[in-house]
């Protein structure tokens, strides 16, 4: 609850602050019947609820706490000195801080592909229903949907297309080659 007695641009600032929970979550492919974890995006102070999504900087200051996994903005780089730091989490959020942001994808697909994560990648912030086919196809097992996105409809979205041409983390193989394979 935002504090009354701070002026308006200090109140946004702290609503900012506070730790985000959302809704509806999808993860692995089902709406999950519960989301334990919250986001935070206060690069300087751990939050008190747990378990929690927290800046990079903050997650490596605190690596020992199991309850904290990292939150990756979209700029991040990833190298593969911080691919294995990252690699000892279960869990990884990666942030859309808009929907238009598409480095989101680059780093799901470069932490499965090229450094063999196999944790929890879940995208965060401003995800859509309409972009969530290609988040699964680039690594994000769990994605959590914007306060104005209807579950049903991001399960819909999920099952809509069944038969993909290009190669993706899941199916490595283009469409003809798949084809070409079974003509052998």
């Amino acid at each position: 609850m935002p504090d009354k007695s701070l002026p308006n641009d200090t109140q946004a600032e702290a609503t900012e602050l506070m730790p985000v929970h959302v809704d509806h979550l999808i993860a692995n492919g089902e709406l999950a019947a519960e989301n334990a974890w919250c986001v935070s995006y206060d690069a300087d102070t751990l939050p008190e609820q747990r378990p929690a999504f927290v800046p990079l900087a903050l997650w490596q200051a605190n690596q020992d706490d199991a309850e904290l996994a990292p939150l990756l903005t979209s700029d991040t780089e990833l190298t593969a000195e911080l691919a294995q730091q990252l690699g000892q989490s279960a869990a990884i959020a990666v942030d859309f801080p808009a929907f238009t942001d598409g480095r989101g994808y680059t780093i799901a697909r470069l932490l499965r592909e090229r450094y063999g994560y196999s944790g929890e990648v879940r995208a965060v912030g401003d995800v859509l229903v309409d972009q969530l086919d290609y988040m699964r196809r680039c690594g994000f097992n769990a994605m959590a949907l914007r306060d104005d996105q209807h579950p049903e409809d991001a399960l819909r979205a999920l099952s809509f297309i069944s038969v993909r041409y290009q190669p993706d983390v899941e199916e490595r193989q283009a469409l003809f080659e798949r084809r070409l394979a079974a003509d052998k």
